[in-house]
């Protein structure tokens, strides 16, 4: 690792680093850059693009504005759609990190009216480490219908 000196306002930084700490400037070629990619599809249904996708960081390193990918299919670190993907995900069926759906949310925390399956999963029909719902199954499942870890079999 070396310091070279930032185009944009000549004070000294890593070689390595994505974005200069003073002036907030990024190469875009290299190693080092920040990869910002968004792709929106031309076709829409209900008002929305059929497939919505943002990679990259979730802050627009040019204009400082969060980056959510919205559409009928929504891929990104933040997304909302009717089927979304993401580190954050709500929408109809929603896979991520933290997801949340009306049908389905599967993912780390997952929350949903229907069925949820994640380490925290509370829905009606719930499924993971700690399970919270009608039918509930896990290491800790709680609700009218659970099989778990902390619950007694009752023949």
């Amino acid at each position: 690792m070396s310091l070279i000196a930032c185009p944009e306002c000549e004070n000294q930084i890593s070689d390595r680093a994505v974005m200069c700490p003073m002036c907030g400037y990024s190469s875009r070629g290299g190693t080092g850059a920040f990869y910002c990619f968004e792709y929106v599809s031309k076709r829409k249904l209900l008002g929305l693009p059929l497939l919505h996708i943002v990679l990259g960081p979730a802050i627009d390193p040019a204009t400082g504005k969060l980056r959510i990918a919205k559409g009928i299919v929504a891929i990104g670190g933040i997304a909302y759609g009717v089927f979304a993907v993401g580190g954050a995900a709500v929408g109809l069926l929603s896979f991520g990190g933290l997801s949340a759906g009306l049908l389905g949310a599967f993912g780390g925390v997952s929350v949903s009216a229907g069925c949820a399956v994640g380490g925290l999963a509370i829905g009606s029909v719930a499924i993971g480490g700690f399970a919270f719902g009608y039918y509930a199954l896990g290491g800790g499942a709680f609700g009218i219908h659970a099989l778990g870890g902390n619950t007694q079999i009752r023949l």
